[in-house]
This record gives structure tokens, sequence and C-alpha cells, in this order.
């Protein structure tokens, strides 16, 4: 379901930029590649968290729960990873204590 939100993406990208702002530019295609790789890897990631219980969708155990939030989650994961990765970097800062990565910090300024 991540490697879905990140070919969603790329889509909405290449639309927004050929049809819309009509200012296509051939430096950003290794992105549009790389993105549903990434995103792919992304929604595999979240599921991981969610099941070791470092993130969680629900207050109270339901016996009955379908994985329907683990794709939801894992879709979301991949349709924007630049924010997934920074909520991970924060479950391991709170977690852990290990710092947020350098990019993180300065987009956060």
């Amino acid at each position: 379901m991540g490697g879905f939100g990140g070919v969603i993406y790329c889509l909405r990208g290449v639309y927004l930029s050929a049809c819309v702002r009509k200012a296509w530019d051939k430096d950003w295609h290794p992105w549009y590649y790389i993105r549903p790789v990434v995103s792919l890897f992304c929604g595999g990631i979240s599921y991981l968290f969610l099941k070791a219980g470092l993130l969680v969708l629900e207050a109270q155990q339901n016996t009955e729960a379908t994985n329907l939030g683990f794709l939801a989650l894992a879709f979301i994961a991949g349709l924007n990873v630049d924010k997934f990765i920074s909520k991970i970097e924060d479950v391991a800062q709170a977690t852990w204590g290990i710092e947020k990565s350098r990019t993180a910090r300065d987009s956060s300024k």
C-alpha cells in the first residue's frame, strides 16, 4: 500500500508539473523513479512499527480488528514519506533518545 501511495503522489506530481504549472523539468526524473520505491519501503516500515507496538492506531485491543488500519497507515506513509520519516524520528527520539537527522532538524526551521 505504501508503494501505491508513492505512485499516486508521483502521478499527481507529473500532472501538476507538466499540465497545470507547465514547468516540466527533466532533472526531476530520478525522483519519479525513486519515490515509489522509497514509499514502498516506508509502507513496510510502518507495518513493522505497528506490529511491534511502537505506533498505535487504537487505545484498546480489538480481537476482531482487521489489517485495514495497517494498510491505511502504509498508504499514508507512502503518500507522504517526508512527514512519515519525521514522525518515526520523533518516536526514536522519545523512545531511545536518538537525535533527529540533520535533514529533519534543518527542515523544521
